[in-house]
């Protein structure tokens, strides 16, 4: 009788272990759903913020273009409130003018007169969200262009290194 009772003890003990396994596979497969639905979800609401932030900037851009020809203080003021709700949506202006031109936040539209791959103008603004560029700054990069003389004094030294 003993031994029956041992013999059952020990078949419960391991329903008992295959039991809380499978709870335990569950729970962590549960878990690891909840984060990936959190992550995704948070996915769509960044998603949508740059559909709507990638769309206001093209507004700005005009409100931007309007106030340079009125001078209109009411226009400047709802450009500073437009700038307050790009800062806390994590919008961030690129600073490029004086910079060494960077593809990866530039786009060069114009060569002009200036310093060798410095940019000389911005001719539209770029913009990051949250560490993201989601517009490139178009800008005018500097081109350092040889005056006459300098150009004959380059083929005289060339002249001479080829003889």
């Amino acid at each position: 009788m003993k031994k029956k009772t041992d013999e059952q003890s020990e078949v419960l003990e391991k329903q008992i272990e295959e039991w809380k396994g499978k709870y335990l596979r569950v729970l962590a497969d549960y878990q690891n759903l909840e984060k990936r639905t959190q992550e995704e979800a948070s996915n769509v609401r960044r998603f949508a913020a740059e559909m709507v932030v990638t769309k206001l900037l093209v507004v700005g851009d005009t409100l931007e273009k309007a106030q340079e020809h009125l001078g209109d203080t009411g226009l400047s003021l709802a450009l500073k409130e437009l700038a307050a709700v790009y800062r806390s949506q994590g919008v961030i202006k690129l600073e490029v003018v004086g910079k060494q031109f960077d593809p990866k936040f530039m786009e060069c539209i114009e060569v002009g007169e200036g310093e060798n791959n410095i940019v000389v103008e911005e001719l539209l603004s770029g913009y990051t969200l949250h560490g993201k560029v989601i517009r490139v700054a178009r800008v005018k990069v500097g081109k350092k262009i040889e005056s006459a003389n300098d150009k004959s004094t380059n083929k005289q030294m060339n002249d001479t290194i080829n003889q």
